[in-house]
């Protein structure tokens, strides 16, 4: 038996904010025809100023937890934004690291960097074996180290552990925990161990290139390391601590990034989920919302521990200094402003396991031990003698009055009277608790036992007057029978078997007839629709009969020429062709090249052999009559 506890760590009554750190990436090209330069530069550690777009001759200052400059290394990121979050999940408490900004802002160089400079993730992860491998084993606790590794591409979530999965779900369990069922959950003993995991996985994410990026990320790539430490004296305590490491995909403006297709849907996902998440931080900073949208997007799901829940949470926002960034650098840091605001209240979980006291057996089941197969047979004969009797609640009464669940009680009582770290009016509480369920228990036992005894009483009464019951249920029929007797005009009158069995035949014949009469009609309307395979090909396709073959032609090329050479709006011009079948058919068009036949527009999403017939007749008609 386990019961959830909280347990205070010292920091379960305090809050923590979440801190926000901005990294400003290098200047990567040259300066442009103006010569403009730079639009953001630092002033300190923790301070930077951007050009007011109102009015050039004015600044913007912002003030942050941490300001990273442009010669900041990947290490002095690590040592003072995220290495002082990581010890809370050996205690644990959950922990969350995410790089957010603009497409080719530099965040997953932040999060995974590069061999000869690694990245948050690979440093964070080896800190963490670090810190288990420091621990005093003299302490009392087992650890153990798991790994996790997911994509949210398209609004799917997809394992990167195992490619070959399909979009899993989000769970919520009655902890308010985030679950995600299916998703691999992989061991991992040493540092190597993870590298071995992690870099095929990282080879799976959905990459592209964009006219900003040449390996832009489609999708929010989330790293989930879990710590377990379990204690090895009674009662065994369990603490699990979760470290989230998230690279989101970079807002894009599809002007500059010059997206189609494919990409384009990509990029409409990506911004819709990263608008989300700005509502998501503007609910909680307002204080007076009455619901926060996390569920409208599968990435604010998985990040509502990270933003006001009880992890405790870093930013690092990316921006670029070039000028052609200037709106998304603004749009970042007035982001990031805003959720530095947010508040989390992180705590500990723990699993204790209640210790199980052995239970004292009645005298009857001593008997029963001792005796062998008899007593057990005994026992079968009286349970099939008690369901005969119709005494199933004293069954019913057994299963509810087992020692075992008072002694459970007791045993919980025990332990809770035996803590002293928790406060002595809630144990005051909880002992009362118990001790009234206790009480509820004990009523229950009496009140079956008083059922028990009643049954058993009637069964004995029936038993003893069982001829006398006999002799009364054969005069009750005859008394309940002879009022009917003399009324023999009913049962005359409800037969009348004469002038049924004379309209009978009639009724029948008509009803005959008219079957018959409906049946040959169906059956020629049948045969009148009911044609030979070719001659039902012929009659589908009589409108195609009737055109003259090289008009026809024309026609199809026309299309195809339209399908392969036009643009979203002379593709939106054809029939039976929406917004959304031509964003289709220009990501096939990229990815596959031109139509050689217009068959090959049914390999388009939603385009079944139904659909393109009628397209195909009413594009050649529209054009002939145009």
């Amino acid at each position: 038996m386990a019961q959830r506890l909280t347990v205070s760590d010292g920091v379960s009554k305090k809050t923590s904010r979440v801190r926000v750190a901005v990294r400003l990436r290098p200047y990567m090209s040259r300066q442009d025809e103006k010569d403009e330069g730079p639009c953001v530069r630092g002033l300190d550690s923790q301070n930077l100023e951007i050009i007011n777009w109102r009015n050039a001759t004015e600044t913007v200052k912002y003030h942050f937890d941490v300001f990273h400059g442009e010669q900041t290394t990947q290490q002095e990121v690590f040592l003072s934004s995220v290495k002082p979050i990581l010890p809370h999940i050996l205690n644990g408490q959950n922990a969350s690291v995410f790089a957010y900004g603009p497409t080719g802002a530099g965040k997953t160089h932040t999060m995974l960097g590069t061999a000869e400079q690694p990245g948050v993730i690979p440093r964070a992860v080896r800190e963490v074996f670090n810190l288990v491998s420091a621990k005093d084993e003299d302490e009392g606790w087992d650890y153990s180290i798991g790994m996790s590794y997911l994509e949210i591409y398209n609004e799917k979530v997809l394992d990167l552990l195992s490619p070959n999965s399909q979009d899993l779900p989000i769970r919520e369990n009655k902890d308010k925990n985030i679950l995600i069922p299916g998703l691999t959950h992989t061991a991992i003993s040493s540092f190597s161990d993870f590298d071995k995991h992690f870099i095929p996985a990282t080879l799976n994410r959905t990459t592209a290139s964009t006219k900003l990026n040449q390996r832009s990320s489609r999708s929010h790539a989330i790293l989930l390391i879990k710590v377990v430490r379990t204690q090895r004296a009674l009662p065994h305590r369990q603490q699990t601590g979760k470290l989230y490491l998230v690279d989101l995909a970079g807002s894009e403006d599809n002007r500059r990034t010059g997206n189609q297709g494919i990409r384009l849907k990509e990029s409409g996902a990506i911004n819709l989920s990263l608008f989300t998440l700005s509502k998501v931080v503007d609910a909680l900073n307002s204080g007076t919302a009455a619901r926060i949208p996390y569920r409208d997007s599968k990435l604010t799901r998985l990040l509502q521990d990270s933003l006001g829940g009880s992890a405790h949470s870093v930013m690092i926002t990316n921006i670029a200094p070039e000028y052609r960034y200037y709106f998304d650098t603004f749009s970042a840091l007035n982001f990031a402003a805003k959720s530095k605001l947010i508040v989390n209240k992180p705590f500990t979980r723990e699993t204790v396991a209640v210790p199980v006291l052995p239970v004292k057996r009645s005298r009857e089941e001593h008997e029963a031990v001792g005796s062998g197969a008899e007593p057990h047979k005994k026992k079968q004969k009286e349970e099939k003698k008690s369901e005969q009797d119709g005494s199933s609640p004293s069954a019913h009464y057994h299963s509810l009055s087992e020692p075992s669940v008072m002694e459970r009680l007791i045993a919980l009582e025990k332990l809770m009277m035996s803590c002293q770290d928790r406060n002595r009016q809630s144990v005051l509480k909880d002992v009362a608790q118990s001790r009234k369920e206790i009480q509820e228990l004990k009523e229950k036992q009496r009140e079956f036992e008083r059922k028990a005894t009643l049954l058993s009483q009637l069964a004995k009464e029936k038993s003893s007057s069982k001829d006398e019951a006999a002799f009364k249920n054969t005069l009750a029929p005859l008394q309940r029978k002879q009022p009917n007797v003399t009324k023999p005009n009913k049962q005359q009158a409800v037969v009348q078997p004469m002038q049924v069995s004379q309209l009978q035949p009639l009724q029948h014949l008509a009803v005959v007839r008219k079957q018959s009469v409906c049946v040959t009609k169906e059956k020629k309307k049948l045969s009148d629709l009911v044609e030979p395979p070719d001659g039902k090909e012929n009659v589908e396709s009589s409108w195609e009969s009737q055109l003259d073959k090289s008009v026809l032609n024309e026609s199809k090329q026309k299309i195809l020429h339209i399908l392969n050479t036009g643009c979203l709006k002379e593709l939106k011009g054809l029939q039976q062709i929406g917004d959304k079948k031509a964003k289709l058919i220009l990501g096939w068009r990229e990815i596959q090249g031109h139509f050689t036949k217009l068959e090959d527009l049914i390999n388009i999403e939603g385009m079944t052999q139904k659909r393109f017939s009628s397209f195909m007749k009413a594009n050649i008609l529209s054009a002939l009559g145009k």
